[in-house]
This record gives C-alpha cells, sequence and structure tokens, in this order.
C-alpha cells in the first residue's frame, strides 16, 4: 500500500496559526520565541494578517507596564518605563535630563509633560514604534492640571491604533488666583488647540466649597486632581480635590459639567474613576480595609449610582490593614485591573479574580499610568536576532 500523501503546506500553516493564536499577549516573550523556533513560524507570526487575527482574538490590549507619579514630596518618577511582562523595559523619552511628568498612557501612546527653561512642552511617544510628536502647551492659566490622551481615528477598535492614526489631547488646568476649572482640546490633524472651555455651573459648587471650609476652619481650593481621567465614549471624566466631585468634559458638545459622586462612609477617601465593560462611568475607594466598587447607571429617569461589589482586602494583601491607609489610585480598562497603593507596596487587583500581585516597591504612589498594547514581532528585527543565534 502506497504511504499517505504528505499534508499540504497550506494545511500545516493554517494548524500552526491557530494554535500561535492562543499564545497569551501579556507574557510578549512566547510569540518571540516562538517567530525563532523555524522560518514558516517567522513568516506566520510576522503575516499582518495573522497579528489582525491575534489582537480580535483577544480583544483587550494586555498590560504591559507602568508610570507612575510619586506625590511631590517625593520627587518626580523614576525616568524609567516599569515593565509588569517579561519584555524589557522601554527607556524614557526624558532621559536626556529634563525634567519630565507623565499625565497619561492610552491606546498604545504615553502622553508626557517635558519641562524646559522658560516653558514647557507635551510629548506624545510610542514605547514600541518610538514614534514622537511635541506639542505645545495650550492657552490655559494652571496651577494644577491633568490631561490625556487618545486616538482620534472615526470608527477604530483601539487595538492597532497608535500605529501612525490621527490623536488628540484633552488637557484641563485649574488657576491658582481664580477658582475656574478650564479645559482645552489638541487635534493632530490641524496641529492646533480649541478654544478654552470653562465650567460654567461652577459658582455654586466654589461658594459651598468655601463655606464648608471656613465651618472646618480650613481652606482647600478644589483643584483638579493630577490622576489618570475615565475615558467613556466621547467623554472624559476627572475630579477634583475636595468631595470626589466629578467633572465631565463632553468632547461631541465640547462643554464642562459637575457629577455628584454618592455620600461615602469614609468622607473624602480618594476615588479612583473606571470605564465599565457596559461603557457607563464607575470608580472604585477603599473604605477601612475594603474596596468598594461603584457604578453610574443612566436610564430615562435619570443617573443613579448603585454599589455593585465589595472586596475584602486583609485577607488578600498582606501585612494591610485599616491602621494603615490604602488607596485605589489608578485603573486599567479593558482587563479589569485597580492598582492599589499601600504602605508595603503597589499592588494590581483583577476585579473578576480577586488575584493580587505586587508590581512596585513601598512609596506615596499618587497617579499610576498603565500602559496596554499588543507588542507583536517584527520580521526586521527578528531577523536580525534570528542571525546572532
Amino acid at each position: 500500500m502506497a504511504p499517505p500523501p504528505p499534508p499540504q503546506a497550506g494545511l500545516i500553516d493554517d494548524v500552526t496559526a491557530e494554535i500561535l493564536l492562543r499564545l497569551p499577549p501579556d507574557e510578549p516573550e512566547h510569540l518571540f520565541r516562538a517567530a525563532l523556533v523555524c522560518k514558516p513560524w517567522l513568516r506566520i507570526l510576522c503575516d499582518p494578517a495573522f497579528l489582525r487575527r491575534y489582537r480580535a482574538h483577544h480583544r483587550a490590549p494586555p498590560l504591559l507596564g507602568i508610570l507612575h507619579r510619586l506625590q511631590v514630596l517625593q520627587g518626580d518618577p523614576p525616568a524609567e518605563f516599569a515593565s509588569t511582562t517579561s519584555m524589557p523595559d522601554f527607556p524614557h523619552p526624558g532621559s536626556d535630563g529634563r525634567r519630565t511628568r507623565p499625565l497619561d498612557c492610552r491606546h498604545g501612546r504615553v502622553l508626557i509633560h517635558m519641562f524646559r527653561d522658560g516653558g514647557m512642552d507635551l510629548l506624545v511617544w510610542d514605547p514600541i514604534t518610538g514614534d514622537r510628536h511635541v506639542v505645545p502647551e495650550p492657552d490655559i492659566d494652571w496651577l494644577v492640571y491633568t490631561a490625556a490622551v487618545f486616538c482620534a481615528v472615526d470608527g477604530c477598535d483601539h487595538l492597532d491604533c497608535h500605529r501612525g492614526g490621527a490623536f488628540g489631547i484633552v488637557f484641563v488646568g485649574t488657576a491658582d488666583r481664580r477658582e475656574i476649572i478650564k479645559a482645552s482640546v489638541y487635534s493632530s490633524e490641524t496641529g492646533a488647540w480649541s478654544v478654552p472651555v470653562s465650567l460654567d455651573n461652577g459658582a455654586e459648587y466654589y461658594a459651598q466649597h468655601r463655606q464648608d471650609a471656613i465651618a472646618d476652619e480650613r481652606y482647600y481650593t478644589p483643584y483638579v486632581q493630577p490622576r489618570r481621567v475615565a475615558l467613556v465614549g466621547d467623554d472624559i471624566y476627572f475630579t477634583l480635590r475636595r468631595g470626589n466631585t466629578i467633572i465631565k468634559y463632553d468632547r461631541t458638545h465640547n462643554c464642562l459639567s459637575m457629577i455628584k459622586p454618592p455620600s461615602l462612609d469614609a468622607g473624602d477617601c480618594c476615588i479612583c474613576l473606571m470605564a465599565m465593560e457596559d461603557s457607563s462611568l464607575g470608580f472604585a475607594c477603599v473604605e477601612g480595609s475594603d474596596l468598594c466598587l461603584w457604578s453610574r447607571k443612566v436610564n430615562s429617569k435619570g443617573a443613579e449610582w448603585v454599589q455593585f461589589g465589595v472586596m475584602e482586602l486583609k485577607t488578600r494583601i498582606h501585612d494591610c490593614n485599616e491602621d494603615y491607609r490604602m488607596f485605589a489610585v489608578s485603573f486599567a480598562e479593558g482587563v479589569g485591573i485597580i492598582f492599589l497603593s499601600t504602605y508595603v507596596g503597589l499592588f494590581t487587583i483583577e476585579i473578576k479574580s480577586g488575584r493580587v500581585r505586587k508590581v512596585g516597591g513601598p512609596g506615596g504612589y499618587y497617579s499610576v499610568l498603565p500602559y496596554m498594547s499588543f507588542y507583536t514581532p517584527n520580521r526586521g528585527s527578528l531577523l536580525s536576532l534570528a542571525r546572532t543565534h
């Protein structure tokens, strides 16, 4: 009997691709090692069609690393990108000696404030491709500020949008001599900032704030919290320093509005804004030794805050309890990860599984910026690597 014919090369490639498609994206080394096995695997893994399928299969880009900002008294963050996977740290673009301050990581991009003599610039940086765009500051008088960078390509699924597409920046600041919140938007397509808009209905809030401060014999200006903002659809949300008041910037109508959070048992405990899977706004906060999760539900009758989860932390984070303050400082959308700052270090906790992981040492983490992107093989770099082995 004649031996069976060998399987066709195309069929083998299809089966191999189906297997490689299931390699986890949160450990990029698996893809790179697989690409070095043989030339057919290298061809498959560097095929743009396979990479599109790979991103579509896994949907949410994985968390590759973090940039963080310590509290003011502890200085600016180190000039390094801290990897949370096996991939190497990216060299920080401010390693030339200039003082820098990371502001946001989103849609494969990093937004950094670059300080220089006589002024500052905003840098939009892609750590994977090395692409850099320097943007001048907006015409806003600020003392405390926050900002967000986002993909501005219509209809983009945000799985690979950082590779050369249009982007935008929202900059929100509070001036020192005037308690006025202003926002402006930058477009990479026009190369210009929009005319700043102000929070028109903020007078009543400021008046109440002054009254409360006088009663407490103290005065805290309701500055914008310099933390990572939440992006939900075309709306960007950030918080004010006093009372966790939430400010919404509507990009479609170019306006600012105020949202009152629910009353919390812990009073002025810091909240961490989140973009929920159902495209609603949520937040996390630590009350005592519990992580409390809230979501804002909008219906025909209006909007209401609903608490949808409580996670006990004492048994999950060793040596942490209510005697030592814990803070929810950031959120990684798409992967459901909350960052917790504690006196023993920086931790991540997954909302669905409750899994806890330590990702940083002790420190006053004020803002944590998760960098999420698909880190996939590049044919040119892999061929060079293959020649050395």
